[in-house]
């Protein structure tokens, strides 16, 4: 997708709720930023905007695309937004650097990262250990899906740096880079994934955690929370309200994603992220039940994320990180 076209999409999601904010007010909505608006995973945020659920809610939002996990990361570190639709990865990550960063929204039960070859790739490239001195791209280094792609190769018998990592952006920017043979392999998110299928037949998949068993086999868990809305903890205790109006806005969503149809939620969908219906629609129906049904983050669920997480990153395995401190279901629970 092109900067050009990041930038209709931003204006198409910001200026409705700043215009219902009014001017005066600009400064008190809440900066929302999303490593890749048009990625399935990230669906529900967009989708509460739409559904108009955070101006129901009297919450003012400024969503932005900053096209990278680890970017918008930095974008709450910095203090340049107050939250971010990420991964939870991130906020292991920051406890093993000693920094209170809090999930306090679950979007997604599944990670719905694949790990796929590309046309030229496939041709060599069977399974994951054949990997080894290939170019790998994922969205950026240090994103979640550099976690994910670190984690395939330590359980395959490889080393982070038996890899070349190539940095593939988000969008379409990261289906051209495969379909074209930019890269060996790369890891894609929906509707990535069925874009790719429907326009490069010869690739091939070598990971996949879309579905339960896919998460099992891979995680060796049932469940494998992946998305969610983070903050700072200091922003979260001093601005409980306006979380709970967000994380019911959220939570509004994520009931209403699980009482629709896959073409009902991409009727209701920008239509710039759907410039392939058909496929978008299809990418929707094979990801619906990857969202949660109650947005609540489970202590199994999390001290798995953190166990695979130690296995490749050498400062999570030496920190004595508490979990439970990485989120909260305060402003989920009823």
């Amino acid at each position: 997708m092109s900067a050009e076209t990041h930038r209709q999409i931003k204006r198409r999601l910001v200026l409705p709720m700043l215009a219902a904010a009014g001017c005066a007010r600009k400064s008190s909505a809440v900066h929302i930023v999303v490593g890749g608006l048009t990625d399935l995973v990230y669906m529900p945020t967009t989708l509460a905007q739409q559904l108009g659920h955070f101006e129901a809610n009297g919450v003012p939002v400024q969503i932005e695309d900053t096209g990278a996990g680890s970017k918008s990361l930095q974008a709450v570190l910095g203090g340049s937004a107050q939250i971010a639709t990420g991964f939870y990865d991130h906020a292991i990550q920051m406890a093993a650097d000693g920094q209170a960063v809090k999930a306090f929204v679950s979007l997604t039960r599944y990670p719905g990262a694949v790990l796929v070859a590309s046309p030229e790739g496939a041709k060599r490239i069977r399974t994951i250990r054949d990997l080894k001195g290939s170019n790998v791209g994922v969205t950026a280094p240090g994103s979640s899906s550099h976690f994910f792609l670190n984690h395939l190769l330590v359980r395959n018998g490889l080393a982070p740096h038996d890899v070349s990592v190539v940095s593939m952006g988000s969008g379409r920017s990261r289906v051209a880079a495969l379909e074209n043979s930019k890269v060996d392999a790369g890891v894609l998110f929906e509707p990535g994934v069925t874009f790719l299928l429907r326009r490069a037949p010869g690739v091939r998949i070598l990971s996949d955690t879309r579905t339960p068993e896919g998460v099992q086999t891979v995680f060796g868990t049932p469940e494998y929370p992946s998305a969610v809305l983070y903050a700072k903890a200091e922003w979260l205790s001093a601005n409980s309200e306006l979380a709970r109006k967000v994380a019911t806005s959220m939570l509004q969503t994520l009931h209403w994603i699980q009482q629709h149809s896959a073409a009902e939620i991409a009727d209701r969908m920008p239509a710039s992220f759907r410039e392939d219906a058909e496929a978008y629609t299809q990418a929707l129906d094979a990801s619906k039940m990857m969202y949660s049904p109650d947005g609540v983050m489970r202590a199994s669920a999390a001290d798995a994320v953190k166990n695979v997480l130690s296995r490749s990153l050498e400062k999570v395995r030496r920190a004595n990180i508490d979990t439970a401190s990485t989120y909260t279901n305060e402003f989920v629970s009823r």
